[in-house]
């Protein structure tokens, strides 16, 4: 009979889990397809000049460069985490180090991405940029909401 009880308090546990997990995944798509990235946000919302425009295409051209070479690393930090993992079957110090290897690269794609928005935000004029700040504030904000 404990058996039996352990078994439902676990299909109910799991069943419960799936359901949370199913409901916040949902909310997460649901929300991201609402508000549109900054980039779509830039190009449909703040009425920009076609010289802003160029300037913003070549701010996007060089950033798309950088932030691919930027994944190209965080790929081979995860691999070299993999292998780590692989290996040594434990936290060791080649798993830590494999960690903080791909910590240090997801940094430098973060300081890039930020240093990016601020660039973007330069060219605008200044009621744009008061406009483009809010939308940068609820879109570092928005999973705490």
């Amino acid at each position: 009979m404990k058996g039996l009880r352990g078994l439902l308090l676990t299909l109910v546990l799991v069943a419960l889990a799936a359901g949370l997990g199913a409901w916040g995944g949902a909310k997460y798509v649901l929300r991201a397809e609402r508000e549109p990235s900054l980039h779509s946000f830039l190009h449909g919302k703040l009425n920009l000049s076609t010289d802003q425009k160029a300037k913003l295409e070549i701010l996007e051209t060089e950033f798309a460069v950088r932030r691919r070479a930027r994944e190209a690393e965080l790929r081979l930090a995860n691999a070299e985490l993999a292998a780590a993992i692989e290996t040594q079957h434990r936290y060791s110090p080649e798993v830590k180090s494999a960690i903080e290897h791909f910590h240090d690269v997801m940094g430098e794609l973060q300081k890039e991405t930020i240093v990016h928005i601020l660039d973007m935000r330069a060219i605008l004029t200044p009621n744009q940029a008061a406009i483009f700040d809010k939308r940068v504030s609820e879109a570092l904000t928005e999973e705490t909401k």
